[in-house]
């Protein structure tokens, strides 16, 4: 799914053409009549998935001008590119000191909007990158800072809001990669402890020799080696929070100690004479099952239920797909800055085929293809050929002459990688998408295509004609659709009667009336 743009226009005619043209352009067109619907939109629930505005300027409601200074009394920072048929110097001044990313003269050409959103929308992803970088090193991250459409992660975030206005304990439960230091920051961000520190220490990577001194401290002379004094992580963080990820990896030994720091609110350094009293909000995380492991006397039950006192499960990004095109343009931007590449769009194409991969590494591994498609791009659009390794995973894309099997992930830290074949069903759903809207440079090049994938050539090597893979492409998807034909006409962007039109000169049959719902049958 591309970004969102609002279209704000008074005139029918003028919202039919920018819908149209925002469509075509790869983006997802929102139409509202005047600036009031406008306003209320971008103030409400709604307007956090709103990436970009066309905004008229000449309105009988709430005009252009008015619209742009509601929304900086709101602080929205949504661009936004301003319309109108009057394109005097005063009004382009006037706009642009309103807030307006850019001023485009009515009619506009797609070439010209298609700059102008390209600009403002890249301008807009660097800034709030830079700005969330600041707070997140300032402690002050939010929730609003967190990127995601999934109504399953904005369930996850309502419920840490909650947890965020108390002291109780936190335990962010899930996958490796899927953002649960980020939960545990904005909690941290969204509180009072705000201003105070917050640490976070790696469980999992304190060699187990050095877990109480890292964690408790310790004085010096303590052991051999200790040269001098250490306070350690729960004084660093007194007053503020303590974040403890991977804390299933702790030795039973470090455990009775955290056991005894979280009931006393005191620790005690190794060698000290008396215990140090600690005021920390104590958040901590595992990919771990701790059930498991308090079963199988891994983990101590006591330490379990002092931890386990406000559980949040951070779903896995394959559960998720709606955020994977919202992180993969956060990405883009994040490192196109830091590389100092101008990298500022990745093609419709590659997002398909970013959305049908599963992701095992999460949205870790996902940051991470991100980088490396970045630092491969020549231009400024990131395609299908710079994500090859995610390509090749896919069954039935074939970028290259040889395609690795799909992969599941595990179901523990510690279990073998093994091939699922519901992963590869799902998977060669998913490259039929990105196989049908494929660029030139990765179409098929034999008769033959691979399963799942539309031929452009025939028998003799030569290209196939137009009728042939329209009637293709109409054949497949009422199949896809079961027949249901106001279905199929809307996935295809045309009017019912334009299909059965097709249908006709194509030479196509219609599907049989069972095929077709009852207020279809009574349509026709």
């Amino acid at each position: 799914m591309g970004e969102r743009i609002l279209i704000v226009d008074d005139d029918p005619v003028q919202r039919r053409l920018l819908d149209n043209m925002v469509r075509r352009l790869g983006y997802e067109p929102v139409v509202t009549e005047g600036g009031d619907a406008a306003l209320a939109l971008l103030t409400g629930a709604d307007g956090a998935g709103i990436d970009a505005v066309v905004l008229d300027l000449m309105m009988p409601d709430l005009d252009g001008l008015g619209v742009l200074a509601k929304l900086r009394e709101a602080g929205t920072a949504i661009p936004v590119i301003v319309q109108t048929a009057h394109g005097g110097i005063d009004n382009v001044v006037t706009a642009m000191r309103a807030g307006a990313a850019d001023f485009v003269v009515k009619p506009v050409g797609a070439e010209r909007l298609q700059v102008s959103l390209r600009n403002a929308l890249a301008a807009s992803a660097l800034e709030g990158e830079l700005a969330r970088l600041k707070r997140s090193r300032s402690g002050t991250l939010s929730f609003k800072d967190i990127i995601t459409r999934s109504p399953r992660m904005q369930a996850v975030l309502r419920t840490a809001e909650k947890a965020a206005t108390s002291a109780i304990p936190v335990l962010v439960e899930g996958r490796s990669g899927v953002g649960k230091e980020l939960i545990a920051r904005a909690i941290h961000g969204s509180g009072e402890r705000r201003a105070k520190p917050f640490i976070a220490v790696n469980c999992g990577a304190i060699p187990d020799n050095l877990v109480e001194s890292i964690l408790f401290g310790h004085e010096k002379g303590a052991f051999t080696g200790a040269t001098e004094r250490h306070v350690g992580k729960f004084v660093e963080a007194s007053g503020g929070t303590l974040f403890l990820d991977e804390v299933g990896e702790l030795p039973l030994a470090a455990q009775v100690k955290l056991l005894r720091a979280i009931q006393e609110g005191e620790v005690e350094p190794v060698g000290a004479r008396k215990p140090v009293k600690v005021d920390v909000r104590l958040i901590s995380a595992t990919n771990r099952d701790l059930i498991a492991d308090v079963k199988a006397g891994r983990f101590r039950e006591d330490l379990f239920y002092r931890l386990h006192v406000f559980p949040i499960t951070v779903p896995a990004l394959r559960e998720r797909p709606e955020d994977i095109p919202e992180l993969t343009r956060h990405f883009l931007a994040r490192f196109s800055a830091e590389e100092g590449k101008r990298t500022t769009r990745v093609t419709a194409e590659a997002l398909a085929l970013l959305s049908g991969y599963r992701w095992p590494g999460n949205v870790r591994q996902l940051e991470n293809a991100v980088f490396r498609a970045v630092v491969l791009a020549e231009s400024d659009t990131v395609g299908l050929e710079e994500f090859p390794q995610i390509a090749s995973q896919i069954a039935g894309f074939v970028p290259t002459a040889s395609v690795a099997p799909a992969m599941s992930e595990p179901e523990s830290p510690d279990a073998p990688w093994t091939e699922d074949p519901s992963v590869a069903r799902q998977a060669s759903a998913a490259a039929t998408t990105v196989a049908t809207t494929v660029a030139p440079s990765v179409a098929p090049t034999s008769p033959s295509a691979p399963a799942g994938m539309l031929a452009l050539l025939d028998g003799s090597g030569d290209a196939r004609a137009l009728d042939e893979i329209e009637a293709e492409v109409i054949r497949f998807a009422i199949t896809h659709y079961r027949g249901q034909m106001s279905e199929v006409a809307r996935r295809l962007r045309i009017g019912r009667s334009t299909l059965y039109r097709k249908l006709d000169s194509l030479g196509l049959d219609a599907p049989p009336a069972d095929g077709i719902n009852n207020a279809e049958t009574s349509a026709l």
